[in-house]
Protein backbone atom coordinates (compact mmCIF):
# COMPACT_ATOMS: atom_id res chain seq x y z
CA UNK A 1 0.00 0.00 0.00
CA UNK A 2 1.05 3.58 -0.35
CA UNK A 3 -0.23 6.77 1.20
CA UNK A 4 -0.07 10.13 -0.55
CA UNK A 5 -1.43 13.68 -0.68
CA UNK A 6 -3.16 14.06 -4.06
CA UNK A 7 -5.44 16.77 -5.34
CA UNK A 8 -7.73 14.37 -7.23
CA UNK A 9 -8.83 10.78 -6.80
CA UNK A 10 -8.37 9.59 -10.38
CA UNK A 11 -4.87 8.31 -9.65
CA UNK A 12 -5.63 6.57 -6.35
CA UNK A 13 -7.46 3.45 -5.32
CA UNK A 14 -9.26 5.10 -2.39
CA UNK A 15 -9.28 8.36 -0.42
CA UNK A 16 -10.02 8.64 3.30
CA UNK A 17 -11.50 11.72 4.91
CA UNK A 18 -11.22 12.97 8.46
CA UNK A 19 -14.95 12.27 8.68
CA UNK A 20 -14.08 8.56 8.71
CA UNK A 21 -15.56 7.91 5.28
CA UNK A 22 -13.79 6.12 2.45
CA UNK A 23 -14.18 7.58 -1.04
CA UNK A 24 -13.67 5.42 -4.10
CA UNK A 25 -10.97 6.53 -6.51
CA UNK A 26 -10.21 4.01 -9.24
CA UNK A 27 -11.26 1.27 -6.83
CA UNK A 28 -10.07 -2.30 -6.59
CA UNK A 29 -10.08 -3.36 -10.21
CA UNK A 30 -8.16 -0.54 -11.92
CA UNK A 31 -4.48 0.33 -11.65
CA UNK A 32 -3.81 3.70 -10.11
CA UNK A 33 -1.00 6.13 -10.91
CA UNK A 34 -0.17 7.05 -7.35
CA UNK A 35 3.47 6.01 -7.00
CA UNK A 36 5.95 5.58 -9.85
CA UNK A 37 7.23 2.01 -9.98
CA UNK A 38 4.59 0.61 -7.61
CA UNK A 39 1.26 1.17 -9.34
CA UNK A 40 0.92 -2.42 -10.56
CA UNK A 41 1.85 -3.91 -7.18
CA UNK A 42 0.03 -1.79 -4.64
CA UNK A 43 -3.14 -0.05 -3.53
CA UNK A 44 -2.90 3.73 -3.21
CA UNK A 45 -4.74 4.96 -0.11
CA UNK A 46 -4.69 8.70 0.43
CA UNK A 47 -5.64 10.62 3.55
CA UNK A 48 -7.33 13.82 2.40
CA UNK A 49 -5.50 16.88 3.68
CA UNK A 50 -2.26 18.78 3.37
CA UNK A 51 -1.67 20.61 6.65
CA UNK A 52 1.98 20.20 7.57
CA UNK A 53 2.51 18.71 11.01
CA UNK A 54 -1.06 17.46 11.40
CA UNK A 55 -2.15 13.83 11.51
CA UNK A 56 -5.35 12.16 10.28
CA UNK A 57 -8.22 11.93 12.73
CA UNK A 58 -8.83 8.81 14.79
CA UNK A 59 -11.84 8.09 12.60
CA UNK A 60 -9.72 8.31 9.45
CA UNK A 61 -7.02 6.01 10.83
CA UNK A 62 -9.65 3.50 11.93
CA UNK A 63 -11.26 3.62 8.47
CA UNK A 64 -7.88 2.91 6.85
CA UNK A 65 -7.39 -0.14 9.08
CA UNK A 66 -10.89 -1.40 8.30
CA UNK A 67 -10.36 -0.86 4.58
CA UNK A 68 -7.11 -2.81 4.67
CA UNK A 69 -8.73 -5.69 6.56
CA UNK A 70 -11.60 -5.72 4.06
CA UNK A 71 -9.16 -5.79 1.14
CA UNK A 72 -7.44 -8.84 2.62
CA UNK A 73 -10.71 -10.64 3.42
CA UNK A 74 -12.03 -10.15 -0.12
CA UNK A 75 -8.79 -11.12 -1.85
CA UNK A 76 -7.90 -7.68 -3.20
CA UNK A 77 -4.77 -7.60 -1.07
CA UNK A 78 -2.52 -10.51 -0.12
CA UNK A 79 -2.78 -11.48 3.54
CA UNK A 80 1.02 -11.34 3.48
CA UNK A 81 0.99 -7.79 2.17
CA UNK A 82 4.10 -5.75 2.78
CA UNK A 83 3.96 -3.04 5.43
CA UNK A 84 2.71 0.27 4.07
CA UNK A 85 5.07 2.49 2.10
CA UNK A 86 4.41 6.12 3.00
CA UNK A 87 5.26 8.88 0.54
CA UNK A 88 4.31 12.53 0.60
CA UNK A 89 4.77 13.09 -3.11
CA UNK A 90 7.20 12.33 -5.87
CA UNK A 91 9.32 15.22 -4.56
CA UNK A 92 10.13 13.05 -1.53
CA UNK A 93 12.05 10.68 -3.78
CA UNK A 94 13.37 13.47 -6.00
CA UNK A 95 15.12 15.10 -3.07
CA UNK A 96 16.99 11.87 -2.37
CA UNK A 97 17.98 11.49 -6.02
CA UNK A 98 19.88 14.77 -5.85
CA UNK A 99 22.22 13.24 -3.27
CA UNK A 100 23.87 11.25 -6.07
CA UNK A 101 24.62 13.79 -8.77
CA UNK A 102 26.98 11.85 -10.99
CA UNK A 103 27.50 8.31 -12.10
CA UNK A 104 29.74 6.14 -9.99
CA UNK A 105 32.34 3.90 -11.53
CA UNK A 106 31.10 0.32 -11.47
CA UNK A 107 33.15 -1.74 -9.03
CA UNK A 108 35.05 -4.84 -10.04
CA UNK A 109 32.73 -7.78 -9.43
CA UNK A 110 34.12 -11.23 -8.71
CA UNK A 111 32.11 -13.44 -11.10
CA UNK A 112 30.57 -16.75 -10.14
CA UNK A 113 33.20 -18.65 -12.09
CA UNK A 114 35.97 -17.12 -9.95
CA UNK A 115 34.54 -18.14 -6.59
CA UNK A 116 33.54 -21.62 -7.77
CA UNK A 117 29.77 -21.34 -7.96
CA UNK A 118 27.68 -24.40 -8.67
CA UNK A 119 25.70 -24.23 -11.90
CA UNK A 120 22.01 -23.58 -11.28
CA UNK A 121 18.85 -22.45 -13.06
CA UNK A 122 16.58 -19.92 -11.38
CA UNK A 123 13.78 -17.57 -12.43
CA UNK A 124 14.84 -14.41 -14.23
CA UNK A 125 14.00 -10.87 -13.17
CA UNK A 126 11.85 -9.47 -15.95
CA UNK A 127 11.98 -5.80 -14.96
CA UNK A 128 14.45 -3.45 -13.25
CA UNK A 129 14.39 -3.78 -9.47
CA UNK A 130 12.55 -1.18 -7.39
CA UNK A 131 14.14 -1.90 -4.01
CA UNK A 132 17.58 -2.47 -2.58
CA UNK A 133 17.50 -4.73 0.49
CA UNK A 134 20.60 -4.51 2.70
CA UNK A 135 21.34 -7.75 4.56
CA UNK A 136 24.11 -9.36 6.56
CA UNK A 137 24.91 -13.03 6.21
CA UNK A 138 25.74 -13.42 9.94
CA UNK A 139 28.57 -15.78 10.87
CA UNK A 140 32.19 -14.94 10.20
CA UNK A 141 33.25 -11.98 8.11
CA UNK A 142 36.22 -11.86 5.77
CA UNK A 143 38.81 -9.30 4.75
CA UNK A 144 40.97 -11.50 2.52
CA UNK A 145 39.68 -12.32 -0.94
CA UNK A 146 40.38 -16.06 -0.81
CA UNK A 147 38.54 -16.29 2.51
CA UNK A 148 35.62 -14.35 1.05
CA UNK A 149 35.43 -16.73 -1.91
CA UNK A 150 35.27 -19.68 0.46
CA UNK A 151 32.60 -17.94 2.52
CA UNK A 152 30.45 -17.33 -0.57
CA UNK A 153 30.89 -20.97 -1.64
CA UNK A 154 29.75 -22.15 1.79
CA UNK A 155 26.74 -19.83 1.76
CA UNK A 156 25.67 -21.14 -1.63
CA UNK A 157 25.95 -24.74 -0.45
CA UNK A 158 23.93 -23.97 2.67
CA UNK A 159 21.21 -22.20 0.70
CA UNK A 160 20.94 -24.98 -1.89
CA UNK A 161 21.42 -28.07 0.28
CA UNK A 162 19.82 -27.00 3.57
CA UNK A 163 17.40 -24.22 2.64
CA UNK A 164 16.43 -25.82 -0.70
CA UNK A 165 16.84 -22.56 -2.60
CA UNK A 166 17.57 -22.83 -6.29
CA UNK A 167 20.87 -20.98 -5.72
CA UNK A 168 22.55 -18.61 -3.30
CA UNK A 169 19.83 -16.30 -2.06
CA UNK A 170 21.54 -12.95 -2.61
CA UNK A 171 22.02 -10.99 -5.80
CA UNK A 172 25.42 -9.79 -4.61
CA UNK A 173 27.65 -10.17 -1.58
CA UNK A 174 30.16 -7.65 -0.21
CA UNK A 175 33.34 -8.54 1.69
CA UNK A 176 35.54 -6.41 3.90
CA UNK A 177 38.27 -7.00 1.33
CA UNK A 178 36.46 -4.25 -0.58
CA UNK A 179 35.22 -6.63 -3.28
CA UNK A 180 31.77 -7.44 -4.63
CA UNK A 181 30.91 -11.10 -5.25
CA UNK A 182 28.29 -12.05 -7.80
CA UNK A 183 25.48 -14.06 -6.24
CA UNK A 184 22.65 -14.69 -8.67
CA UNK A 185 23.46 -11.34 -10.25
CA UNK A 186 21.31 -8.56 -11.63
CA UNK A 187 19.02 -10.51 -13.91
CA UNK A 188 18.05 -13.46 -11.68
CA UNK A 189 15.52 -13.55 -8.86
CA UNK A 190 17.06 -14.06 -5.43
CA UNK A 191 15.62 -15.74 -2.36
CA UNK A 192 16.54 -13.14 0.23
CA UNK A 193 13.29 -11.43 1.26
CA UNK A 194 9.76 -12.81 0.96
CA UNK A 195 7.62 -10.44 -1.09
CA UNK A 196 10.60 -8.58 -2.53
CA UNK A 197 12.58 -11.21 -4.43
CA UNK A 198 11.05 -10.27 -7.78
CA UNK A 199 11.27 -6.50 -7.23
CA UNK A 200 14.40 -6.05 -5.12
CA UNK A 201 18.15 -6.56 -5.24
CA UNK A 202 19.43 -8.31 -2.13
CA UNK A 203 22.92 -7.08 -1.23
CA UNK A 204 24.47 -9.02 1.65
CA UNK A 205 27.51 -7.97 3.65
CA UNK A 206 29.52 -11.05 4.63
CA UNK A 207 29.61 -11.23 8.42
CA UNK A 208 27.70 -10.19 11.51
CA UNK A 209 27.26 -6.43 12.03
CA UNK A 210 25.23 -5.99 15.19
CA UNK A 211 27.95 -4.23 17.19
CA UNK A 212 30.52 -3.20 14.59
CA UNK A 213 29.80 -1.89 11.11
CA UNK A 214 31.57 -3.11 7.95
CA UNK A 215 34.79 -1.28 7.17
CA UNK A 216 34.95 1.75 4.91
CA UNK A 217 36.04 -0.27 1.88
CA UNK A 218 32.99 -2.54 2.08
CA UNK A 219 30.57 0.35 2.60
CA UNK A 220 31.97 2.29 -0.35
CA UNK A 221 31.95 -0.61 -2.79
CA UNK A 222 28.35 -1.41 -1.86
CA UNK A 223 27.28 2.16 -2.62
CA UNK A 224 29.17 2.04 -5.91
CA UNK A 225 27.37 -1.21 -6.77
CA UNK A 226 23.97 0.36 -6.12
CA UNK A 227 24.70 3.36 -8.34
CA UNK A 228 26.16 1.06 -10.99
CA UNK A 229 22.91 -0.93 -10.91
CA UNK A 230 21.01 2.26 -11.72
CA UNK A 231 23.45 3.28 -14.44
CA UNK A 232 23.15 -0.10 -16.15
CA UNK A 233 19.35 -0.09 -15.97
CA UNK A 234 18.96 -2.97 -13.51
CA UNK A 235 17.57 -0.69 -10.78
CA UNK A 236 15.07 2.13 -11.28
CA UNK A 237 16.37 5.65 -10.52
CA UNK A 238 13.62 6.14 -7.92
CA UNK A 239 14.53 2.96 -6.04
CA UNK A 240 13.99 2.70 -2.30
CA UNK A 241 16.67 1.35 0.01
CA UNK A 242 15.68 -0.57 3.14
CA UNK A 243 17.28 -2.72 5.77
CA UNK A 244 16.30 -6.38 5.86
CA UNK A 245 14.65 -5.81 9.24
CA UNK A 246 12.42 -3.08 7.76
CA UNK A 247 10.45 -5.64 5.76
CA UNK A 248 10.81 -8.97 7.59
CA UNK A 249 11.18 -10.01 11.22
CA UNK A 250 14.95 -10.42 11.49
CA UNK A 251 18.02 -8.94 13.18
CA UNK A 252 19.67 -8.52 9.77
CA UNK A 253 21.44 -6.33 8.70
CA UNK A 254 22.61 -5.72 12.26
CA UNK A 255 22.20 -2.45 14.13
CA UNK A 256 25.68 -1.11 13.37
CA UNK A 257 25.23 -1.62 9.62
CA UNK A 258 21.64 -0.33 9.78
CA UNK A 259 22.87 2.89 11.37
CA UNK A 260 25.17 3.38 8.37
CA UNK A 261 22.62 2.76 5.63
CA UNK A 262 20.15 5.19 7.24
CA UNK A 263 22.42 7.95 5.94
CA UNK A 264 22.52 6.63 2.36
CA UNK A 265 20.52 8.10 -0.52
CA UNK A 266 17.02 6.68 -1.10
CA UNK A 267 16.79 5.17 2.41
CA UNK A 268 13.08 4.66 3.14
CA UNK A 269 12.24 6.65 6.25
Amino acid sequence: MSSSNPTTGDSLSFLIGDDGNVYEGVGWALQGTHTVGYNDKSLGLAFVGSIAGSSPSTAALSAAEDLTSFAVSRGYLSFKYIQPLFVQSESCLASNRSAVSKKAKCPDIIPRSSWGARETYCAKLLEPAKYVIIIHTAGHGCNVTEECKTAVQNIQSYHIDKMKFCDIGYNFLVGEDGRVYEGVGWDTEGAHTYGYNDIGLGIAFIGLFSGTSPNAAALKVAQDLIQCSVDKGYLIPDYLLVGHSDVVNTLSPGQALYDKIKTWPHFKH
